[in-house]
């Protein structure tokens, strides 16, 4: 995001490609794999198991993260074992839970005081 700064033009395809990646974080299901295999690598079916859905779904969801760079993939024997190739994306995740923590505190403050006022 070196070339986003303000004041600087930004060429389309980086635009097009910033774009790629936060449309790779927009599904549910790709955060809920990524937050799984937060700790360790896994195993296909053990994130089958964990997100209850088929085994297609998560393949579907494995590979677009995987094309994108941020998972990387291992064979041993028939099983496929997924892990985290670029922690930075929690970095990333962890700055949009605070920012959405923070407006819920500031919302919660402003009903709070909404409450307070209204009974005299």
């Amino acid at each position: 995001m070196e070339d986003m700064k303000p004041g600087r033009q930004v060429p389309p395809e980086v635009i097009l490609q910033v774009a790629e990646y936060f449309s790779i974080l927009s599904e549910p299901m790709r955060l809920k794999l990524l937050n799984l295999l937060r700790q360790e690598e896994k195993c296909v079916q053990e994130l089958v198991e964990a997100t209850q859905t088929s085994q297609a779904n998560v393949s579907k969801h494995l590979k677009v993260m995987l094309q994108a760079g941020i998972l990387s993939r291992r064979s041993e024997g028939t099983s496929a074992y997924y892990r985290v190739e670029d922690p930075l994306i929690f970095e990333l995740c962890n700055l949009v839970c605070d920012r959405l923590a923070e407006r819920i505190e500031n919302q919660a403050r402003f009903f709070r005081a909404l409450s307070l006022s209204g009974h005299k």
